[in-house]
């Protein structure tokens, strides 16, 4: 084994429990919210994106972080902290530009051609970054973005036909929304992060050690 690997792989270590912090630190605000609206006695599903309405303009910002019961906030908590970590954590300069995006123009999809309701949740989030871990993984085909893509394939595949209509009370607009501009952001930033240095083992060096001493014998 290479002398260097362990240190990369505390590296990437470290890398990957910064990236699980970061998006714990948003789950754990969902789940505070939920909490007070819960023991409040409030109702806070009115702040959600009400489509083509201005006052719904607002549930853009705040719809990720209000949930209709504490099943909708587990549900989506465990695919955010999965699906979030590896997306700071595989593409940390594209996360810079897909979360934002992925929170604001899925919204404003939401806002311009959903239902008539209140649309609550961060599954749209979820999905716009589930579709670009997913495209990325197609079209780059390194051996670490095709391992992200599995990952999250194989935990949260059966996601995908959430983007059709199904239940009358499930948003799939959000969904869809968040599905189609991770598509789209995959396809334009899946460049944007390096592919990771190849490793090479001991057995390797050794081989291009006696080739390089073969080629200077005289």
């Amino acid at each position: 084994m290479n002398s260097q690997d362990q240190p990369d792989a505390t590296n990437e270590s470290r890398r990957l429990f910064k990236a699980f912090i970061a998006t714990l630190a948003f789950v754990l605000l969902i789940w505070v919210l939920k909490l007070i609206e819960y023991f409040g006695g409030l109702e806070f599903a009115q702040f959600g994106i009400y489509p083509r309405r201005l006052d719904g303009l607002l549930g853009i910002l705040l719809a990720p972080f209000i949930h209709g019961s504490f099943a909708h906030v587990f549900a989506n908590s465990t695919s955010l902290i999965v699906i979030g970590s590896l997306l700071i954590y595989g593409y940390p300069r594209s996360a810079r530009v897909v979360l934002p995006v992925v929170y604001l123009a899925g919204g404003f999809g939401v806002w311009l051609f959903a239902r008539e309701a209140y649309h609550i949740g961060a599954s749209g989030v979820a999905f716009g970054i589930l579709f670009f871990v997913l495209t990325v993984g197609v079209l780059r085909r390194e051996r670490r973005d095709i391992a992200l893509s599995l990952i999250v394939f194989l935990l949260y595949g059966g996601m995908l036909s959430g983007i059709i209509p199904g239940e009358q009370d499930i948003s799939f607009e959000s969904h869809l929304s968040g599905a189609l501009i991770g598509l789209v952001l995959g396809f334009l930033l899946r460049q944007r992060d390096p592919a990771p240095p190849r490793k090479q083992y001991s057995w390797e060096l050794e081989e291009e050690e006696a080739e390089n001493s073969d080629d200077q014998l005289p």
